[in-house]
Formats: C-alpha cells, structure tokens, sequence
C-alpha cells in the first residue's frame, strides 16, 4: 500500500479473492440465517412437544381415568374386556388420560352392554341350489357415564350407543371389533364435544 493508504488498483488477479471473501461473508450471513431459522423451529417444536391434550375439553384437573368393568347382559363373555380394552388406549391416547385405580382416578368411565346380536345375514351367494350368507353383520348397544370423581358431577352420558359390524362367515371377531371401534369413537367424539 501507498504511504496515502489508498488501496492498490484491482487487478484480475485480485479480483477472484475479492469474490471469494465476498461469496464467504455471505455464506456466513447465509449460515447464520438458517441457523437461526433452525432454532426458531427447534423452539417451536420443543414447545409444540410439550403441547397435549388436556382431555379435548375435560375440566383442567382431570388428568387420571379408571374404567370399570361393563355390566354385561348379553351371553358374550368377551366383550366387556374387548370395550374396556379398547376405551382405554383410545383415552390414552386420543384424550391423554393415565391409567388409575378407582380410588385415584379423577375420572370414571362405567356402563352397560344390553345388546348383542349376532349372525344377522347380510348378503347370499348367487347359487341357487345352496342359499348360504356370504357376509354377516353384528350389533352391538351400550350405556356409557363418565364421572368426575373430584367434584362427584357426571361429565357425559349416553344410553343406547348402537353400533354394527360386518364380517364374513367364522369373523364374528372381526366384526365385533369393528362394532367397538365405533362405539369407542362415539364415547370419545361425544365427551370431547359435551365437556
């Protein structure tokens, strides 16, 4: 450099440098801009993690449930644990309820099987000689209550939940499992939107 300190003349032999230390400021304005963008996200994930459902509208402190055995009147044994079974990983994981014994629980979900039907012929086979059902369909009906145990108020009740399932010959339990699933999502829909 001059003793003025003017700058040396730019030759093209200094001008790729120029360029290089030009593309590396802004590669690092760059990397600083997605890492920011990166940590914002990672920010907004972390918080979005802790975000849960609190019950779909449940009252703040019910965060346990118990679910009593069904009453069953009907002559299938199985059912009552297939729908206990069932409505508990549904507000396990649909609501965000734990498990816990009656006594701990703040909320209790109890009812009544009164109906099971099966083999209830649905379609035939198209031979003429042999009228066989192809296709079978099942019903089932429930009463359901959910208490909460901390103020004793019952927090929703339905009574004559019905619902079907279809199956094929021998897959009655397929059919039944078809059948829970939808009074499962009956109990869930219905207590998520009358709480």
């Amino acid at each position: 450099m001059s003793p003025d300190r003017t700058p040396p003349p730019r030759t093209r032999a200094t001008r790729p440098v120029e360029r290089v230390r030009a593309v590396r400021g802004g590669a690092r304005a760059g990397l600083h801009a997605r890492v920011g963008v990166a940590l914002a996200a990672l920010a907004c994930a972390a918080t979005g993690c802790l975000y849960g459902f609190a019950g779909g509208g449940l009252p703040p402190h019910v965060k346990t449930v118990a679910i009593l055995p069904f009453e069953n009147e009907t002559a299938a044994p199985e059912l009552p644990r297939e729908l206990q079974e069932a409505l508990r990983d549904a507000l396990r994981s649909r609501l965000g309820l734990r498990d816990a014994t009656e006594a701990r629980a703040h909320a209790l979900v109890r009812g009544k099987i009164s109906r099971y039907e099966a083999d209830i012929p649905v379609g035939f086979s198209a031979n003429d000689r042999q009228a066989t059902s192809v296709r079978r369909r099942l019903r089932v009906q429930v009463d359901v209550e959910i208490v909460d145990q901390v103020t004793g108020k019952t927090l929703w009740t339905r009574t004559g939940i019905t619902a079907e399932g279809e199956y094929a010959d021998r897959g009655e339990a397929q059919g039944r499992k078809q059948a829970i699933e939808r009074i499962v999502n009956d109990v869930i829909e219905g207590a998520q939107s009358q709480w």
